[in-house]
């Protein structure tokens, strides 16, 4: 499948924000039969949907699919817009609930959310709040968003920082938050086998403002009540490590998240979750070697099948 002839993209008119217009977008594949169950894909920080290849793997393995690229990402990113920002992680709910109503409107059969990194962070939120919750079927999560990675002394001093200085100058920021070595890992031009568009997601990535560190940790923070009533799968990299530059262990590894975080939070989001741990994994699990993305499929629908 290809991103530019084999997807319909929908814009999902928003109500404005303090920036101003909003909107998000829904992709759908056009192998889409509208009587089989469906799955929608919620992309993670300084990303956007390009996986067609898991698409085909949804259609195999009898899945219509949907993405969303959320507000202030890819395709829904405005020129007046800050890239990737929010205040509020529950300012996604919105684009989340609409594109589930689209996803009603052509079936009625059951409907499955998949979520990484900031993605998983933002569906385990709605799958506690969001409007639509209780018409999701499944909740699958791919190495999500669920702590900042430093020790919590130090999550605590910035979280205290970031929200004093936010407010009293808003659009106070990092330009360099993030090493450039996972795109790079990943990018067909550099280490991997992708290609995605750089202007959406660059390789040095966005800057990252204070309002936003902010809006997150507390997203975090809320799922120490998480009461998650459909049933998980959290999937995460065998090992996590930070590399100061590109190397060959940075392509078999989580070098965005630390997965001890994942293991410890994850069991608690809600009364049946199962952790897979999928040997030498990215970040991005479907975007690993291919060995490795294809247990890690294999594994998610294994998992799913018992679920329907």
């Amino acid at each position: 499948m290809k991103l530019d002839t084999d997807f319909v993209t929908t814009t999902i008119e928003l109500a404005p924000d303090y920036e101003g217009e909003v909107v998000a977008t829904l992709i759908a594949s056009r192998l889409n039969t509208g009587s089989r169950k469906s799955v929608l894909y919620v992309h993670g920080y300084i990303d956007y949907f390009f996986h067609p290849h898991m698409c085909e793997k949804f259609h195999e393995h009898g899945f219509d699919f949907y993405a969303v690229d959320l507000r202030k990402y890819g395709r829904s990113l405005l020129p007046h817009q800050k890239p990737n920002y929010c205040e509020d992680a529950s300012e996604y709910y919105e684009e989340i609930t609409a594109s589930i109503k689209a996803i009603q409107s052509n079936s009625s059969d059951d409907i499955y959310l998949l979520g990484h990194s900031t993605g998983g962070l933002i569906a385990s939120c709605y799958m506690n709040c969001g409007e639509k919750k209780n018409d999701i079927k499944a909740l699958v999560l791919n190495s999500p968003f669920l702590d900042m990675r430093e020790p919590f002394i130090v999550t605590k001093m910035n979280y205290g920082l970031a929200k004093f200085v936010s407010v009293i100058k808003k659009d106070c920021k990092r330009d360099k938050a993030i090493s450039p070595v996972y795109a790079e890992s990943i990018h067909k031009d550099y280490h991997g086998e992708w290609d995605f568009n750089l202007a959406w997601k660059p390789i040095n990535g966005f800057p990252a403002y204070f309002k936003w560190f902010v809006a997150i940790v507390d997203a975090q923070r809320s799922l120490k009540k998480s009461h998650i009533k459909v049933p998980i799968l959290l999937l995460h990299s065998s090992k996590s490590f930070e590399p100061k530059k590109y190397s060959p262990e940075a392509k078999q590894a989580d070098i965005v998240l630390d997965i001890e975080d994942m293991k410890r939070i994850g069991p608690n989001l809600g009364n049946k979750v199962q952790l897979i741990s999928i040997d030498n994994g990215q970040h991005d699990l479907f975007l690993s070697a291919k060995e490795v993305r294809e247990r890690a499929f294999e594994e998610m629908f294994s998992w799913l099948k018992p679920q329907e």
